[in-house]
């Protein structure tokens, strides 16, 4: 199995944050999972930092590759594909990072591990 990690997903798993849901966790742990880091979140994470919006323990060009290896995720490029499917989704979500998030899972055939509710509404599946 394979499934992409939210970005809020994958700062809650990296940092052992407690809001990670047990389903979450069990298919993260699970050795016949890979689980994906879209390069989507990598941009979203670096951009919050460079605002004030999120405090990381290293600047993010550290933290999130050394975060990658420590947790043995693999990356899911952006692709061509991705962005197209992202700007054509429906309006059901206006953040434009999980719009690609969505993107990815649908065009790659993978649920995405997120807490958010609206991307549920999305024809993707979910796991939380």
């Amino acid at each position: 199995m394979r499934a992409l990690l939210d970005t809020h997903a994958f700062l809650w798993w990296t940092s052992g944050d407690s809001r990670i849901s047990d389903r979450a966790r069990a298919v993260i742990e699970d050795p016949e999972t890979t689980v994906l880091f879209s390069a989507a979140s990598a941009w979203e994470i670096a951009i919050k930092v460079a605002r004030g919006r999120l405090e990381l323990p290293q600047p993010p060009e550290r933290y999130v590759p050394d975060r990658i290896r420590r947790h043995r995720l693999s990356v899911l490029e952006v692709g061509l594909a991705h962005a197209l499917r992202a700007g054509g989704l429906p309006e059901i979500h206006a953040d434009p990072f999980d719009r690609l998030l969505v993107a990815q899972a649908q065009l790659e055939a993978i649920p995405i591990l997120t807490a958010d509710p609206a991307i549920a509404r999305y024809e993707v599946d979910t796991v939380w």
